[in-house]
């Protein structure tokens, strides 16, 4: 069973254990999510100029759309300021400053009527992150920048929690990824060949979970969880910024998610920082999780 729990109270420790057996968590709107969704709508104004950003999908060619956010989102991954509202955030939310690391806060769009799904700005098929070589202990926070509706939010497959979905992870290394197909997705705007992890067995969407937060509302949910980008009918371009956390003491204890069914190679644990001096993961820990996974993808298991 996979709960929603609203404005919890739960303590982060409790919250994490609950995320890690397929629930979710869902709050309002908090003074250091309302800032971060405002830094984040300058800099989209900025970007768009005198157009509606959710709106102007329907009079711009989707190559000039595409490269406006081949442009914008750096922009706002790499801004200073992020790096000081998501740790606020963070904390915010009741996580210890000194155990929690975070990685960069991306700006995610989801374009209406199959206007733009492939590169920059992806249509996610059902997937877990841990399929990219995302840790079990992987938390992600996911905020609407502007309002959002059932039509164009994202879906969770809660069946599929704990139950193995034949896919392509084993094809999937981390490190290759970055090497090669990262820094080439605004290129993708038709299509997109780039090789990514997904379902090789028919997935049944139903039952669904869609959670519609305000704009600043915060979503937070395990990276194990088998989730897909609603095909956006809304006829609006959705905003929204979404990044991950993790545990020390759950890196440390392997404390996390069932894997059922990832074979990927390579680890994200690199690109953690930590929310107190912005220092990098312990390089042996995620060289240790880079060797398991490995281990695991030798003997074809999950």
């Amino acid at each position: 069973m996979t709960a929603v729990l609203s404005n919890s109270t739960a303590t982060d420790d409790r919250r994490r254990e609950l995320v890690f057996r397929g629930d979710l968590f869902v709050y309002s709107a908090s003074p250091a999510a309302t800032e971060l969704v405002r830094f984040a709508r300058e800099l989209v104004a900025d970007a768009f100029g005198p157009r509606d950003p959710e709106t102007a999908q329907h009079d711009m060619p989707v190559e000039d759309f595409a490269r406006l956010l081949a442009e914008l989102k750096p922009r706002f991954i790499h801004h200073p300021r992020c790096k000081e509202l998501v740790p606020a955030l963070i904390e915010e939310r009741g996580c210890d400053p000194s155990l929690t690391y975070f990685d960069v806060p991306r700006l995610r769009t989801s374009t209406s009527d199959d206007y733009l799904v492939s590169g920059i700005s992806y249509a996610f098929h059902p997937h877990r992150d841990c399929w990219y070589s995302a840790p079990f202990n992987q938390v992600n926070w996911w905020i609407p920048v502007f309002g959002v509706v059932a039509e164009n939010v994202m879906a969770f497959h809660p069946r599929y929690f704990d139950a193995p979905v034949r896919n392509g992870s084993a094809a999937y290394d981390y490190g290759e990824w970055n090497r090669t197909s990262r820094r080439s997705a605004a290129e993708h705007v038709r299509s997109d060949t780039r090789v990514q992890p997904r379902p090789e067995e028919e997935i049944d969407l139903d039952p669904q979970i869609r959670v519609v937060p305000e704009p600043g509302g915060v979503l937070m949910f395990s990276g194990a969880h088998l989730h897909s980008t609603v095909p956006n009918t809304s006829g609006r371009t959705r905003f929204s910024i979404d990044f991950r956390t993790v545990h020390l003491g759950d890196v440390r204890e392997r404390r996390g998610a069932l894997n059922v069914d990832a074979r990927c190679t390579g680890t994200t644990l690199r690109d953690f920082t930590r929310c107190a001096g912005l220092t990098p993961m312990p390089e042996e820990l995620a060289a240790a999780y880079e060797a398991e996974a490995e281990t695991r993808a030798l003997a074809g298991v999950s």
